[in-house]
């Protein structure tokens, strides 16, 4: 199987053999990006956000990631809309592609991960895998040490609680949380009243 067959079955849910020499090679100048972008200084704003705009498959204005960043392809499967917010240790498993909208937060220890294997161990053995899309939409919150599995949707303004596994679609405007990931209630009107418990909104 040649690379460009390996690659189609990469981005198309099909199995493939993710050990395969060329496409290692092509992911290791990924990974040395990455590695350039987890050890920039605090005080390297701007080329952090050049190293970004080289690694990521779409970044749009205003995106900031705490390093450490992980990421199976240094975030060459990833898409970011404008104002993304990632906290400490975002770990993106981009063999596949993510697609995140606009104004999406992640807190610290969150895992997005797309890339998955047979059950079977004698296809794990000879390193298959396959990978499934995931959808993230605008104005989501992603809790701390929350882990997304593949192929999940997120709907837009949702709030997943802290440490969540995500296993199946999340529907929009809603809270969701815990293993597996369930709705907790719809965002209403009192979130703009409250912001925890009866802590009243005093600031505009």
């Amino acid at each position: 199987m040649d690379l460009n067959e390996i690659k189609e079955r990469q981005y198309n849910k099909k199995l493939y053999f993710c050990n395969d020499e060329e496409l290692v090679k092509e992911q290791l100048k990924c990974l040395d990006l990455l590695y350039d972008f987890n050890n920039t200084r605090p005080t390297e704003q701007e080329k952090r956000t050049n190293l970004l705009k080289q690694m990521f498959s779409e970044l749009g204005e205003d995106c900031y990631i705490e390093p450490p960043l992980r990421a199976n392809w240094g975030g060459k499967n990833v898409h970011f809309g404008k104002g993304v917010y990632a906290n400490f240790n975002l770990t993106l498993v981009d063999d596949g592609e993510i697609f995140v909208g606009d104004n999406v937060m992640f807190a610290p220890n969150v895992i997005i991960d797309t890339a998955t294997h047979p059950i079977h161990p004698e296809l794990r053995r000879k390193q298959a895998q396959y990978n499934l899309p995931i959808y993230i939409g605008d104005n989501v919150w992603i809790g701390a040490g929350s882990i997304v599995l593949p192929g999940v949707k997120i709907g837009k303004n949702s709030v997943i609680g802290a440490g969540s596994i995500v296993t199946r679609d999340i529907p929009e405007n809603v809270v969701a949380i815990g293993s597996p990931c369930k709705v907790l209630r719809e965002i209403n009107e009192d979130d703009l009243k409250y912001y925890h418990k009866d802590m009243i909104i005093d600031i505009e």
